[in-house]
């Protein structure tokens, strides 16, 4: 069963998020860390029974729709089915329309990562996309939206960009 991060975890949960993102997709450690005390923010992590870090999964909660900015499954523990799991039991426990950023699938392994997602109930919006910069001095990069359950039409498109734009980028929307 997920559970929501031990605080004494974040470190580790660090630790994964930088082996498994490019830079410019976190930010650094004590603005990451700093989001906990967002109410919106969680981090839920799947333990061994030695309490080590199998998979996390940090999610903003939002009335209208929940996004999965970080999922990452430590490599120790990868095509186990840890993932799919993982992902189950968010959808279960959020019981909302789910979003998350994906790369175009211009490289293999970015076709791979939507088709597991898409098996795992998740759908490609080809809307276009650009995530802001994460943080002071990260680059901005071209992505895709895919949601849960099904696409979104492109109004619905228009609102989850600007929630996401204002409440997780902090842009400043006119």
């Amino acid at each position: 069963m997920i559970e929501k991060l031990k605080i004494q975890d974040f470190s580790r949960v660090y630790e994964l998020m930088e082996m498994s993102f490019p830079s410019d997709e976190y930010r650094p450690y004590d603005e990451q860390k700093a989001l906990l005390s967002n109410p919106a923010y969680s981090i839920y992590g799947l333990y061994t029974e030695s309490q080590d870090i199998k998979a996390f999964i940090a999610v903003w909660d939002f009335n209208e729709f929940a996004f999965i900015e970080h999922f990452a499954v430590n490599p120790k523990h990868r095509s186990g089915g840890i993932g799919a799991y993982v992902l189950s039991e968010l959808l279960k426990l959020l019981s909302k329309t789910v979003c998350l950023e994906v790369e175009p699938p211009e490289t293999e392994i970015a076709r791979r990562r939507i088709g597991f997602y898409q098996r795992n109930h998740f759908f490609l919006n080809e809307y276009p996309y650009m995530q802001p910069p994460i943080s002071q001095g990260k680059k901005a990069i071209p992505l895709f939206i895919m949601t849960s359950g099904s696409k979104v039409d492109e109004g619905t498109f228009e609102k989850i960009k600007g929630s996401l734009y204002a409440k997780v980028y902090k842009l400043e929307t006119t």
